[in-house]
């Protein structure tokens, strides 16, 4: 122990003797360690961001498209649909679906006094809410009644409040979709934008007989999709197979015939989301452990240096009778300290580029304590794996030519 703290008393010494080239070598690692910290921070605080707007759209969610079937080696659409009578069977049948809604939607001229803009109208049933985590900011929902007798009401997101009525109040405002008058009875809170870049308040919701019947008119009970909710997140997939289940019978497709619908859930989504970001990730960790590598290289290049211009004081210590390891030891120990320097004042400036950017961004970034933790140790295997070569050789040369060397 007391070799050791000698070592690292006569280690300490050297760096103080040659404070630039040491501060230069510093800055390698402190840059390396700096880029890996700022990426791996950017890296968490992008999932957070992009996995939260998915659970904005309802972590429980599960989507049933129409599918084309092929028929004699062609895909046909005339067999296509998907209808209100399948959401009731399954909200009916499915014991781990809590709630169904149709949809269909469609892009529109929205019309109000002298403003005309252009949004997507929605046709939905009330339990959408529930299942898309929607609330309201002003107003409520319509009801039953207005549902079955295809009322001729809306809800609106709040970027359709600001293009129609500006600063102005929407509740009770009349909107016209082509010839037919609208009544606004609600507005929903604001939700920002989707992780598919799709603006959650541009748009107009109204009771699915409604859109039939004056939006968009087609088929008695036909719909572009089933937006339906598991119980909870851990039924998700028995639900979709349920789901599967009861849809194969009502539409009379055998088990190993290709079905003429398509089940997508939120959870796959995330899955495949979380994938993404674990792979770039790492993808963006290894470039900047580029930086690390050269920050690495300097290190080596510069205890090289050292002991070219110590020669003669490793001789006169191996003289007076220090062995080959406690000179490794010394060396070793001056390349770890210049790296665990670097590598500590990399993770500060990380942690303040972090700041920076998580309050120009507006995001929420963190730097976990185990990247901190493999930061320090990284640095300290960056000197011990650079500063060998330059030990081994300090360690093996002859005391006499040593001596000899001015």
């Amino acid at each position: 122990m007391r070799a050791l703290l000698a070592a690292i008393r006569i280690a300490l010494r050297a760096i103080a003797r040659s404070k630039l080239r040491a501060a230069l070598t510093v800055l390698g690692i402190l840059i390396g360690v700096a880029a890996v910290v700022v990426v791996v921070a950017l890296g968490t605080g992008v999932r957070a961001r992009v996995l939260g707007e998915i659970s904005s759209l309802g972590a429980n969610t599960i989507y049933i498209f129409p599918e084309s079937t092929q028929t004699s080696g062609l895909r046909s659409r005339d067999s296509v649909r998907i209808t209100e009578g399948d959401g009731a069977a399954i909200v009916k049948e499915a014991l781990s679906v809590s709630q169904v809604s149709p949809f269909s939607s469609t892009s529109v001229q929205v019309v109000t006094g002298d403003r005309n803009v252009a949004t997507q109208v929605m046709g939905v049933t009330r339990s959408y809410w529930a299942i898309r985590s929607f609330t309201f900011d002003k107003g409520a929902s319509w009801t039953e009644s207005d549902e079955q007798l295809k009322a001729k009401v809306c809800v609106i997101g709040d970027t359709v409040r600001e293009n129609l009525f500006g600063s102005g109040e929407a509740m009770g405002q009349y909107i016209r979709i082509g010839k037919h008058p609208f009544r606004v009875i609600g507005v929903l809170t604001k939700k920002g934008q989707s992780p598919f870049g799709e603006d959650q308040d541009d748009r107009l919701l109204m009771p699915i007989g409604s859109f039939r019947a004056r939006v968009m008119p087609g088929p008695p009970g036909k719909v572009q999709m089933l937006v339906a909710s598991a119980t909870t997140e851990l039924t998700v997939e028995r639900a979709s197979r349920q789901i599967e289940q009861i849809l194969r019978q009502r539409h009379e497709i055998d088990p190993d015939d290709e079905p003429d619908f398509v089940i997508r859930t939120q959870a796959e989504f995330r899955k495949s989301q979380e994938a993404i970001f674990d792979t770039l990730t790492v993808l963006l960790s290894s470039i900047a452990a580029v930086s690390l590598l050269v920050g690495g290289i300097g290190v080596m290049n510069i205890m090289l240096v050292s002991v070219t211009e110590r020669t003669r004081e490793i001789g006169i210590r191996m003289a007076i009778g220090a062995s080959e390891g406690a000179i490794m030891v010394q060396f070793l120990i001056e390349a770890v300290t210049l790296s665990i320097i670097g590598g500590l004042f990399g993770i500060a400036a990380g942690v303040g580029l972090i700041s920076v950017l998580a309050s120009a961004l507006g995001w929420s970034m963190a730097l976990p304590l185990g990247a901190v933790a493999v930061a320090v140790g990284t640095s300290a295997a960056i000197g011990i794996i650079f500063g060998f070569f330059p030990a081994r050789r300090a360690a093996q040369m002859d005391p006499i030519t040593a001596l000899r060397h001015e």
